[in-house]
């Protein structure tokens, strides 16, 4: 992967490793999206994260991770014998986990399995956020870029704003729950004994259950899952967005929220400069199953 964004990633990654003394020659680069994604030849993923909220964001989602492990629940488990978590270097936040080598691609049943063994979770001991606002963060990406011209600028402002408004009438379940915050299915991980773990909790929330299901019907939407899938998805959850009243406003409002990582990240990095007029212009002219892609996994060495 190149671009800037890319190589500032390395040059972090090399700076943090080194100061504490973890090898970091070989490194893979997973992927760069909200996070760039390393793993070390130790068999350690190396988190970095370029989201401004991050340094308030993570020292909760590490605390929600240890929680997890206690409960005995199937999610990544941070590497705290690296080092205390998290580290602040140069502006950026990292974090370590134990790497889960996959074996084979989950199914949409077992994603419906497993969020709905985490909805049943009581609340953890941690101060966590209510899912109040979930475009905040793109409003913020909105606000501060420098590469949307002023018409992007003002529909997306003002899109964003009507969608804000329709998502603060919507009629969800009354029990908030533990939202893992972005449950999509590459977000699950099939281990070589079989079992599936959860991993990437930056989204972390307790909110509204339907915030979690929506995103594998939007994956049908824009990220070529099939109807099957699907409605294997509801069946193994117990539930079915797709007869609930608000499922219309919620996957616009899906939508608007996938875009933001490419506002953010597309001054300084090539695929986000690409796919983000992609998904803006599709918006813009109503397509509602307009094809939308994923930064690719690589491998790259510094």
């Amino acid at each position: 992967m190149s671009g800037a964004l890319a190589q500032e990633a390395f040059t972090v990654l090399r700076e943090v490793c080194d100061g504490l003394g973890i090898d970091h020659r070989g490194a893979e680069l997973l992927r760069v999206r909200s996070n760039a994604v390393f793993k070390l030849r130790s068999e350690i993923v190396v988190r970095i994260a370029t989201s401004p909220s991050a340094s308030a964001r993570l020292p909760v989602v590490l605390a929600v991770a240890r929680w997890l492990a206690g409960q005995g629940f199937p999610a990544v488990r941070p590497a705290d014998e690296i080092s205390e978590q998290p580290v602040t270097h140069d502006g950026r936040v990292v974090t370590f986990w134990h790497y889960v080598p996959a074996s084979g691609r989950p199914t949409t049943t077992e994603l419906g399995g497993i969020l709905r063994s985490l909805h049943r979770l009581p609340m953890p001991p941690v101060a966590l956020k209510r899912l109040a606002d979930p475009l905040a963060e793109v409003r913020g990406a909105v606000d501060r870029s420098a590469i949307l011209t002023p018409f992007q600028r003002g529909w997306l402002s003002e899109s964003i704003a009507e969608l804000t408004d329709r998502w603060a009438e919507l009629e969800v379940d009354a029990s908030p729950v533990l939202l893992h915050g972005d449950a999509w299915i590459d977000n699950l991980l099939r281990r070589a004994d079989g079992h599936v773990v959860l991993c990437d909790w930056d989204g972390v929330a307790v909110g509204p259950r339907e915030w979690d299901l929506v995103h594998t019907y939007h994956g049908q939407r824009r990220f070529g899952l099939t109807a099957a899938e699907v409605d294997a998805f509801a069946d193994a959850y117990g539930r079915d967005l797709r007869s609930w009243p608000g499922y219309s406003t919620l996957m616009e409002v899906r939508d608007m929220y996938a875009v933001g990582i490419h506002i953010r990240n597309a001054a300084a990095d090539p695929f986000s400069r690409r796919e983000l007029p992609r998904r803006l212009d599709s918006l813009r002219r109503g397509e509602e199953h307009a094809r939308w892609y994923m930064a690719e996994p690589v491998s790259v060495s510094p």
